[in-house]
């Protein structure tokens, strides 16, 4: 549907409305139920540098999800999580006060179900796996590219 409507007489400006309706086929219910719980999804970003933080942000806003909390550090981040109880965490391995391994088995106290991915150079494999052991569901790479943050979201949500 489109609709148009004068909103000042005087310099002839007009407001385009445009509605646009998209079809999507689901084969089966666990389909649709999965992908509802994927876009409604609250995240928690955790990272000590705020340029990480804007950048993981803009990228999940832009995708439609909700980031409900930032952290800039382990302890910060389980404060939050208690608090907001995000559906996804993305968590930065070095960090200052508490690292994002602590943080991780921290919340994975608070709840066992938590979903977190953990974010990592190149050079912290030993981390990665130290994470994988304690409960992380997958990580991403820095420097982050967009459609393989985008994948594993929704991967780690889907399951």
């Amino acid at each position: 549907m489109v609709e148009f409507q004068r909103i000042d007489t005087k310099q002839s400006r007009w407001l385009l409305d445009v509605t646009i309706t998209v079809f999507i086929e689901f084969k089966t219910e666990a389909d649709i139920e999965r992908m509802i719980k994927i876009m409604k999804a609250k995240i928690l970003i955790v990272d000590d540098t705020k340029f990480m933080r804007e950048v993981l942000r803009d990228i999940f806003v832009s995708n439609g999800y909700e980031v409900v909390a930032e952290a800039g550090d382990g302890e910060e981040a389980v404060h939050l999580f208690k608090i907001h109880k995000p559906n996804l965490v993305t968590m930065d391995i070095t960090m200052p006060e508490m690292n994002g391994i602590s943080a991780l088995i921290e919340i994975k106290k608070i709840d066992p179900d938590a979903i977190v991915i953990m974010c990592s150079a190149m050079a912290q494999k030993g981390l990665v796996l130290d994470a994988i052991m304690a409960g992380a569901k997958d990580f991403i790479v820095k420097p982050f590219n967009k459609d393989r943050v985008i994948e594993t979201i929704n991967n780690v949500l889907s399951r």
